[in-house]
C-alpha cells in the first residue's frame, strides 16, 4: 500500500489516568487499516485540544461544556488519599474527611476534583502538579487526594491509599468526548467499542451497500415470455359416472 492509500489515523486523546489500552486493542482487531494515534493531554487541555481539531475524540474528565461537544460519560473513579505507608491512616479501610482534619492536605493547581471545601489542613504553596504533590506525600511533608486512577498512575514503593468516602467527597467522571461537527464514520466505530457493541452491530460496523440484483440470463427470459398451457376444463358437478339409463 503506497503512502497516498493509507487512511489517516484516528487520534484519540487521553488524560493522565485514562486508560485505553483495551479499546485500542479491540479497535485494531476490527479496523487493522486505521492506525489509531494516541494523544496524552493534560486534563485541563483536553477539551480544547479537541475543538482545535487536535484530535478526533478523547478520553476526559467531566465537566465540559457540551456547547459544541458531545460526551459519553464511561465510569465514576474512587476518591483515594495518598499517604505514606507507615502513616497511621493506614490501619483503616476506609478514611472520612473529619480523620485529615489535623493533616496539610495538598491541593494541586491541575487538581480534577471539584471540591467544595477540601478536608485538612491547606499547605502554604500548592503544588504545581499532582506529580509534584506525590514528591511531597513521599518526603512527609502532607497527603493528597486523587481519582485512584491518578494515585496509581504515580505509585510508589513508599507510598499506599485508602479510599475517602462521606459528604463532600467528589468523584471525578471520566467521559469519552468528540465535537459535534465531527461525528464521523470513525468516531461511531469508537462509541460502539466502548459501549460494548458486537462487530456485527448495525452501530458499530460500517453500513454494507446492498449486492446488486443479478440480471435474468436469456433462459429465464425466454421461460417468463412462454405462455402458460391450458388446464382441462372441471367436470360439472353432480355428473353420472357409468353408462347412461335406458327411456321407458
Amino acid at each position: 500500500m503506497t503512502g497516498l492509500d493509507t487512511p489517516p489515523p484516528f487520534r484519540l486523546a487521553y488524560v493522565p489516568g485514562a486508560t485505553p489500552g483495551k479499546w485500542v486493542r479491540i479497535w485494531q482487531e476490527r479496523l487493522p487499516a486505521v492506525r489509531l494515534e494516541l494523544v496524552p493531554v493534560d486534563a485541563a487541555d483536553a477539551a480544547g485540544l479537541l475543538r482545535e481539531r487536535g484530535a478526533d475524540a478523547g478520553l476526559l474528565r467531566l465537566p465540559v461544556d457540551r456547547t459544541d461537544l458531545s460526551a459519553i460519560p464511561l465510569y465514576t473513579e474512587t476518591t483515594v488519599v495518598v499517604v505514606p505507608k507507615d502513616h497511621v491512616v493506614t490501619a483503616a479501610d476506609e478514611v472520612a474527611p473529619d480523620d485529615l482534619a489535623d493533616e496539610v492536605v495538598f491541593h494541586p493547581l491541575d487538581d480534577v476534583l471539584a471540591w467544595e471545601r477540601p478536608p485538612g489542613r491547606p499547605a502554604v504553596e500548592r503544588p504545581a502538579t499532582t506529580g509534584d504533590a506525590v514528591e511531597l506525600v513521599a518526603a512527609g511533608v502532607g497527603l493528597l487526594v486523587v481519582p485512584m486512577s491518578l494515585a496509581r498512575l504515580h505509585h510508589r514503593k513508599d507510598l499506599t491509599y485508602r479510599p475517602l468516602t462521606g459528604d463532600g467527597v467528589p468523584a471525578s467522571r471520566v467521559a469519552l468526548s468528540w465535537r459535534e461537527d465531527g461525528t464521523t464514520d470513525l468516531v461511531e466505530q469508537f462509541i460502539g467499542i466502548v459501549r460494548g457493541r458486537t462487530v456485527n452491530s448495525t452501530r458499530g460496523r460500517p453500513a454494507t451497500p446492498p449486492e446488486p440484483k443479478a440480471k435474468p440470463t436469456a433462459k429465464a427470459k425466454a421461460k417468463a415470455k412462454a405462455k402458460p398451457r391450458p388446464q382441462p376444463a372441471a367436470k360439472k358437478a353432480g355428473a353420472r359416472r357409468g353408462k347412461p339409463r335406458r327411456k321407458g
